[in-house]
Protein backbone atom coordinates (compact mmCIF):
# COMPACT_ATOMS: atom_id res chain seq x y z
CA UNK A 1 0.00 0.00 0.00
CA UNK A 2 3.04 2.77 0.66
CA UNK A 3 4.55 1.95 -2.48
CA UNK A 4 1.68 2.52 -4.30
CA UNK A 5 0.64 6.04 -1.92
CA UNK A 6 4.17 6.93 -3.19
CA UNK A 7 3.72 5.86 -7.08
CA UNK A 8 1.02 8.01 -6.94
CA UNK A 9 2.15 10.91 -5.22
CA UNK A 10 4.96 11.11 -8.10
CA UNK A 11 2.47 11.19 -10.73
CA UNK A 12 0.51 13.72 -8.86
CA UNK A 13 3.42 16.15 -8.89
CA UNK A 14 3.72 15.10 -12.48
CA UNK A 15 0.59 15.81 -13.25
CA UNK A 16 0.56 19.15 -10.85
CA UNK A 17 3.62 20.23 -12.59
CA UNK A 18 2.26 19.74 -16.41
CA UNK A 19 -1.26 21.45 -15.45
CA UNK A 20 0.09 24.86 -14.11
CA UNK A 21 2.77 24.80 -16.65
CA UNK A 22 -0.23 24.31 -19.81
CA UNK A 23 -2.78 26.82 -20.72
CA UNK A 24 -6.15 25.81 -19.09
CA UNK A 25 -8.18 27.37 -21.73
CA UNK A 26 -6.72 25.26 -24.51
CA UNK A 27 -9.04 22.28 -23.99
CA UNK A 28 -7.30 19.80 -26.73
CA UNK A 29 -3.89 20.52 -24.65
CA UNK A 30 -6.00 19.69 -21.37
CA UNK A 31 -7.04 16.22 -22.36
CA UNK A 32 -3.95 15.41 -24.07
CA UNK A 33 -2.34 15.89 -20.35
CA UNK A 34 -5.41 13.89 -18.92
CA UNK A 35 -4.57 10.72 -21.03
CA UNK A 36 -0.19 11.17 -20.60
CA UNK A 37 -0.81 11.72 -17.17
CA UNK A 38 -3.34 8.48 -16.84
CA UNK A 39 -0.95 6.48 -19.04
CA UNK A 40 2.24 7.56 -16.67
CA UNK A 41 0.23 6.93 -13.55
CA UNK A 42 -0.18 3.32 -15.09
CA UNK A 43 3.67 2.99 -15.60
CA UNK A 44 4.73 4.47 -12.67
CA UNK A 45 2.80 2.00 -10.18
CA UNK A 46 3.95 -1.05 -12.40
CA UNK A 47 7.57 0.56 -11.78
CA UNK A 48 6.94 0.23 -8.28
CA UNK A 49 5.42 -2.97 -8.44
CA UNK A 50 8.47 -3.72 -9.55
CA UNK A 51 10.57 -2.17 -7.17
CA UNK A 52 8.86 -4.01 -4.05
CA UNK A 53 9.50 -7.04 -6.10
CA UNK A 54 13.21 -6.74 -5.65
CA UNK A 55 12.83 -5.49 -1.90
CA UNK A 56 10.56 -8.62 -1.27
CA UNK A 57 13.61 -10.84 -2.66
CA UNK A 58 15.63 -8.89 -0.47
CA UNK A 59 13.44 -10.04 2.56
CA UNK A 60 13.15 -13.49 1.67
CA UNK A 61 16.66 -13.97 1.41
CA UNK A 62 17.60 -12.30 4.85
CA UNK A 63 14.65 -14.66 6.44
CA UNK A 64 16.38 -17.80 4.54
CA UNK A 65 19.87 -16.64 6.41
CA UNK A 66 17.88 -16.36 9.98
CA UNK A 67 15.83 -19.58 9.43
CA UNK A 68 17.07 -23.08 10.81
CA UNK A 69 15.93 -25.28 8.16
CA UNK A 70 16.96 -23.02 5.34
CA UNK A 71 13.64 -22.08 3.70
CA UNK A 72 11.66 -19.47 3.76
CA UNK A 73 8.45 -19.13 6.34
CA UNK A 74 6.45 -17.52 3.84
CA UNK A 75 6.30 -18.04 -0.35
CA UNK A 76 6.98 -15.75 -3.15
CA UNK A 77 3.35 -16.35 -4.49
CA UNK A 78 2.20 -15.92 -0.57
CA UNK A 79 3.46 -12.34 -1.04
CA UNK A 80 2.24 -11.64 -4.45
CA UNK A 81 -1.20 -11.62 -3.63
CA UNK A 82 -0.67 -9.41 -0.63
CA UNK A 83 1.20 -6.65 -2.73
CA UNK A 84 -1.90 -7.45 -5.14
CA UNK A 85 -4.09 -6.67 -1.95
CA UNK A 86 -2.44 -3.93 -0.89
CA UNK A 87 -2.44 -2.31 -4.28
CA UNK A 88 -5.73 -2.78 -4.71
CA UNK A 89 -7.15 -1.71 -1.72
CA UNK A 90 -5.33 1.74 -1.84
CA UNK A 91 -6.16 1.89 -5.38
CA UNK A 92 -9.78 1.63 -4.38
CA UNK A 93 -9.78 3.66 -1.61
CA UNK A 94 -8.41 6.34 -3.19
CA UNK A 95 -10.81 6.32 -6.02
CA UNK A 96 -13.74 6.07 -3.54
CA UNK A 97 -12.59 9.73 -2.01
CA UNK A 98 -12.52 11.53 -4.91
CA UNK A 99 -16.09 10.03 -5.20
CA UNK A 100 -17.47 10.83 -2.23
CA UNK A 101 -15.71 14.35 -2.44
CA UNK A 102 -17.34 15.18 -5.67
CA UNK A 103 -20.47 13.81 -4.02
CA UNK A 104 -20.65 17.02 -1.71
CA UNK A 105 -24.15 18.90 -2.76
CA UNK A 106 -25.80 20.29 -3.06
CA UNK A 107 -26.98 18.74 -6.58
CA UNK A 108 -28.93 16.08 -8.26
CA UNK A 109 -26.88 13.45 -10.31
CA UNK A 110 -28.10 13.26 -14.21
CA UNK A 111 -29.82 16.78 -13.73
CA UNK A 112 -28.32 18.26 -17.37
CA UNK A 113 -28.93 14.61 -19.22
CA UNK A 114 -25.88 12.47 -17.79
CA UNK A 115 -26.21 9.18 -16.74
CA UNK A 116 -27.76 8.74 -13.33
CA UNK A 117 -25.80 5.38 -13.28
CA UNK A 118 -22.19 7.36 -12.47
CA UNK A 119 -22.21 6.14 -8.70
CA UNK A 120 -23.47 2.79 -9.45
CA UNK A 121 -21.02 2.55 -12.11
CA UNK A 122 -17.66 4.09 -10.39
CA UNK A 123 -18.57 1.47 -7.50
CA UNK A 124 -18.20 -1.13 -10.05
CA UNK A 125 -14.96 0.26 -11.50
CA UNK A 126 -13.72 0.69 -8.12
CA UNK A 127 -14.60 -3.34 -7.39
CA UNK A 128 -12.72 -4.37 -10.94
CA UNK A 129 -9.79 -2.53 -10.29
CA UNK A 130 -9.46 -4.00 -7.06
CA UNK A 131 -9.86 -7.35 -7.87
CA UNK A 132 -7.71 -6.87 -11.40
CA UNK A 133 -4.21 -5.37 -9.00
CA UNK A 134 -4.69 -8.18 -6.59
CA UNK A 135 -4.20 -10.51 -10.16
CA UNK A 136 -1.60 -8.55 -11.92
CA UNK A 137 0.34 -8.83 -8.63
CA UNK A 138 0.52 -12.50 -9.00
CA UNK A 139 1.04 -12.78 -12.96
CA UNK A 140 3.58 -10.11 -12.24
CA UNK A 141 5.79 -11.68 -9.40
CA UNK A 142 5.40 -15.28 -11.64
CA UNK A 143 7.21 -13.36 -14.32
CA UNK A 144 9.73 -11.68 -12.37
CA UNK A 145 10.35 -15.14 -10.89
CA UNK A 146 11.07 -17.18 -13.66
CA UNK A 147 12.24 -14.50 -16.02
CA UNK A 148 9.37 -14.34 -17.94
CA UNK A 149 9.18 -11.11 -18.96
CA UNK A 150 6.21 -11.26 -21.15
CA UNK A 151 4.45 -11.95 -18.53
CA UNK A 152 4.96 -8.41 -17.21
CA UNK A 153 4.73 -6.94 -20.51
CA UNK A 154 1.12 -8.46 -20.61
CA UNK A 155 -0.11 -7.04 -17.04
CA UNK A 156 1.35 -3.46 -18.21
CA UNK A 157 -0.58 -3.86 -21.14
CA UNK A 158 -3.63 -5.10 -19.62
CA UNK A 159 -3.00 -2.12 -16.50
CA UNK A 160 -2.83 0.35 -19.63
CA UNK A 161 -6.08 -1.25 -21.44
CA UNK A 162 -8.32 -1.02 -18.19
CA UNK A 163 -7.23 2.68 -17.61
CA UNK A 164 -7.59 3.71 -21.08
CA UNK A 165 -11.19 2.25 -21.57
CA UNK A 166 -12.21 4.79 -18.91
CA UNK A 167 -11.77 7.55 -21.49
CA UNK A 168 -14.70 5.59 -23.01
CA UNK A 169 -17.11 7.34 -20.22
CA UNK A 170 -19.74 8.18 -19.85
CA UNK A 171 -20.45 5.41 -22.32
CA UNK A 172 -19.98 3.07 -19.39
CA UNK A 173 -20.17 -0.38 -21.12
CA UNK A 174 -17.38 0.32 -22.95
CA UNK A 175 -15.61 0.56 -19.68
CA UNK A 176 -16.93 -1.95 -17.78
CA UNK A 177 -17.22 -4.67 -20.35
CA UNK A 178 -13.92 -4.86 -21.01
CA UNK A 179 -12.56 -4.40 -17.76
CA UNK A 180 -14.27 -7.61 -16.65
CA UNK A 181 -13.53 -9.69 -19.46
CA UNK A 182 -10.14 -9.00 -18.49
CA UNK A 183 -10.44 -9.48 -14.90
CA UNK A 184 -11.92 -12.32 -15.48
CA UNK A 185 -8.96 -13.80 -17.94
CA UNK A 186 -6.56 -12.70 -15.39
CA UNK A 187 -8.55 -14.68 -12.80
CA UNK A 188 -8.64 -17.64 -14.41
CA UNK A 189 -4.13 -17.10 -15.45
CA UNK A 190 -3.60 -16.00 -11.27
CA UNK A 191 -5.17 -19.15 -10.23
CA UNK A 192 -3.42 -21.64 -12.81
CA UNK A 193 0.15 -20.06 -11.64
CA UNK A 194 -1.14 -20.26 -8.09
CA UNK A 195 -1.06 -23.95 -8.59
CA UNK A 196 -5.04 -24.29 -9.17
CA UNK A 197 -6.73 -26.90 -11.48
CA UNK A 198 -9.76 -27.36 -12.72
CA UNK A 199 -10.44 -30.60 -10.60
CA UNK A 200 -9.46 -28.38 -7.02
CA UNK A 201 -12.19 -25.96 -8.35
CA UNK A 202 -14.71 -28.76 -8.57
CA UNK A 203 -14.32 -30.10 -5.29
CA UNK A 204 -14.17 -26.59 -4.37
CA UNK A 205 -18.06 -25.95 -5.56
CA UNK A 206 -18.78 -29.25 -4.44
CA UNK A 207 -17.54 -28.73 -1.13
CA UNK A 208 -15.62 -31.70 -1.30
CA UNK A 209 -12.36 -32.47 0.40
Amino acid sequence: AFFWLVSLLLSSLIWFIAVKASDPRDEPLQKGLLIFGVMFSVLLQEAFRFLYYKLLRKAIEGLVALSEDGCSPISIQQMAYVAGVGFGLMSGAFSMINLLADALGPGTVGIHGDSQLYFLTSAFMTMVLIFLHTFWGILFFHGCEHRRWWEIVVVVVMHLAVSGSTFCNPLYVGSLVPSYLLMAVAAAWAYILSGGSAQNLRRFLLCKS
